[in-house]
């Protein structure tokens, strides 16, 4: 039986100079910092938007004391319990809640979900072979106890804390002192709410193996990206030298080990899993450049779900994010003009930003047409790498209820970050002007 989960709690970067991305997710994202940490060896920084909440951690500096090691590390071989108190200076591990994943570059390495019961889930998880990269382990400050355990997954320097805060009354976890108050309110014009997808990039037919240990371990079940895809083979957009497979998987609701996220709309599943891998003699693409800069498999971008994406866009534009943007020719196209006017839209506004629309149309099954009340919407964005190196980026995403990714809405995307890659590769190489990437209609 899969290990129980009630919801994703935050996501952890780990990065060589964590002022740097903070500055980025606060000023530029409008992520509010809430929480921080510091100790002689660490600093842990959350950041929140709505329900999406990051933790950035500072790798430490080759030959410095690793994460969850030295004194006061964290003991492998049974349970723990750790004093985080707030009158106690330092804590008493380096790094809460997470792993040093001891990687060259910056990186997106931890998901980290609430439990139950990390112990259930530990002798459950264990005994299906899982590996623990820190074992069930309570830290409490003055405002109570947390229970955590930290699972290595099967893609690349990923891992997954599980993490029991039942009974811990604070703001965040302890060990970490709270810097906001509720009373600044959220940036109405951003109004980002929850994750919306997390995406890996693997290796080429690894797909599967990743498929059925999320299955076996924590319940996850395959998410048709569109209606037409095979099931062996999953969304292939296999056009103009692009060569992506593209599979999806999620909690079901209705399950009883479901997942239980926050949600515009509770009757439509929340945070979906995607996994990209490149096809077979298709030349190199954004998901080969992912696994040699990132030099493992990983988080390759996560998409921010918000409930006005033209609002967003602009907002974060003015504060300096850029966009990737489709050919201008994707906004001209038969039929799509008059698409995004339907969907209550100026093509110019969404060609601003390189915002795209997709229409998902549903039948009623009681009728035999699809009616335009029946019309399901999605807009999409993906922003350039927020690295140093092409290998993370975010993506804005709206709902208007839409559930999958839309098939033209996919080739558009992953085409303007080709179009970014390959003129990237050819500034670097000092071959002129940035060549001109054909493209195919969508």
């Amino acid at each position: 039986m899969a290990a129980l989960l009630s919801r994703l709690h935050h996501v952890s970067i780990h990065v060589s100079n964590a002022e740097r991305i903070a500055a980025e997710l606060s000023s530029k994202f409008k992520f509010n910092l809430f929480a921080a940490r510091f100790t002689g060896r660490s600093r842990q920084l959350a950041f929140r938007k709505g329900a999406a909440v990051f933790v950035v951690n500072e790798r430490p500096t080759q030959g410095s004391v690793g994460l969850n090691e030295g004194p006061g590390a964290l003991d492998k071989h049974g349970p723990r319990r750790v004093d985080a108190g707030k009158r106690t200076p330092g804590g008493s591990s380096a790094c809460l809640y997470d792993v040093s994943p001891r990687h060259p570059v910056d990186t997106v390495s931890n998901v980290c979900f609430e439990v139950e019961d990390v112990e259930r889930s530990f002798k459950v998880l264990r005994h299906l072979g899982c590996n623990f990269l820190v074992p069930p382990t309570t830290v409490e400050d003055e405002d109570g106890p947390v229970t955590y355990s930290v699972v290595k997954s099967v893609v690349g320097n990923v891992c997954h804390t599980l993490i029991d805060k039942t009974k811990y009354r604070g703001v965040f976890l302890p060990g970490f002192d709270f810097t906001v108050k509720d009373s600044e309110g959220e940036d109405v014009s951003c109004p980002v709410t929850h994750f919306d997808h997390i995406t890996y990039a693997c290796p080429r037919g690894t797909t599967q193996q990743v498929m059925s240990w999320y299955e076996k371990l924590f319940g996850f079940q395959r998410f048709f990206i569109d209606s037409n895809e095979d099931v062996d083979e999953g969304f292939v957009v296999n056009q103009e030298g692009i060569g992506l497979r593209l599979t999806a998987m999620q909690y079901w609701k209705c399950s009883e080990a479901g997942i239980a996220l926050p949600s515009v709309d509770k009757k439509d599943p929340d945070c979906k899993f995607v996994i990209a891998e490149s096809l077979p003699d298709q030349g190199s693409n954004q998901v080969d450049t992912f696994l040699e800069q990132h030099q493992a498999p990983g988080v390759q971008h996560i998409g921010l779900y918000t409930k006005d994406i033209v609002s967003t866009a602009h907002t974060m534009a003015k504060a300096g994010v850029q966009f990737f943007s489709p050919p201008p020719a994707y906004y001209t196209e038969v039929g799509k003009q008059q698409e995004i006017e339907e969907a209550g839209h100026s093509p110019q506004m969404l060609a601003q930003h390189g915002i795209l629309l997709d229409t998902d149309l549903h039948q009623d099954p009681l009728s035999q047409t699809a009616s335009s009340e029946n019309r399901r919407y999605l807009l999409q964005v993906f922003t350039k790498p927020i690295f140093a190196e092409d290998t993370f980026f975010l993506e804005l995403i709206e709902r208007r209820g839409a559930t999958g990714f839309g098939e033209g809405n996919i080739r558009a995307l992953w085409r303007s970050v080709q179009a970014y890659m390959e003129n990237e590769r050819t500034d670097s190489r000092g071959e002129g002007p940035p060549k001109t990437v054909q493209t195919a209609p969508y």
